[in-house]
């Protein structure tokens, strides 16, 4: 066997194996985990390779080493994973064009999910958000984001809160006069379930933010 294939099918099992110890014991942000030699005894491995798959963690902000107190889990919002793709994936433009044509394919998905799925129907909340279009001001990113939450998909969530934050401004800023306009026909085609309404609706504020 590779020793460079068995080193990493080593190191995958060890990442897994810790997020399942991390689950079944409920380890809260901020919360201290095992210590190595610990960690090496309940996985059977050697403390080198425990040691290993710890550094790789870290440097991808998902746990903090204090000297002196040990390792921590850290608030996965906060990770340098985007720092990383920033760094390494994202220095081309036709990169960043994907990216944001990724984050664009999964909020039309979630609108078109809303629109097909009878479980998805929330009155209650499309209400809302027409009321607060019409006094008060509206984070672009905070109506796309409870529009992904209730599309019911937590993978595609996680997805788009790592490709949002590429996206920076204009997701940041407050809707203007047309775009609320824009939103709140969206906002009427998701309670009637129109789904061609409501991606064409999209695609229209789509050029409005550009």
């Amino acid at each position: 066997m590779n020793p460079k294939n068995n080193s990493s099918k080593m190191f995958l099992e060890i990442v897994k194996r810790l997020r399942e110890l991390i689950k079944e014991e409920n380890v809260a942000v901020g919360g201290k985990l095992p210590s190595e030699r610990e960690l090496a005894e309940r996985m059977q491995v050697g403390r080198s390779t425990v040691r290993e798959a710890l550094r790789s963690l870290e440097l991808l902000g998902l746990i903090e080493t204090r000297r002196g107190e040990g390792t921590f889990l850290s608030d996965f919002r906060k990770h340098q994973l985007v720092e990383l793709l920033s760094t390494f994936v994202l220095q081309e433009s036709k990169s960043k064009k994907d990216v944001h044509k990724t984050r664009e394919t999964l909020e039309k998905e979630a609108i078109r999910t809303i629109c097909t799925s009878e479980n998805f129907s929330r009155q209650f909340i499309w209400d809302a958000f027409l009321l607060k279009l019409q006094n008060e001001e509206v984070i672009r990113e905070d109506i796309i984001r409870e529009i992904i939450i209730i599309s019911d998909n937590r993978l595609a969530l996680k997805v788009w809160f790592l490709l949002k934050q590429f996206a920076g401004e204009p997701y940041r800023n407050p809707m203007g006069t047309e775009e609320k306009e824009t939103w709140r026909k969206l906002l009427n085609g998701l309670k009637n379930r129109d789904e061609q309404l409501a991606v064409t609706l999209y695609n229209e504020w789509l050029l409005l933010i550009q």
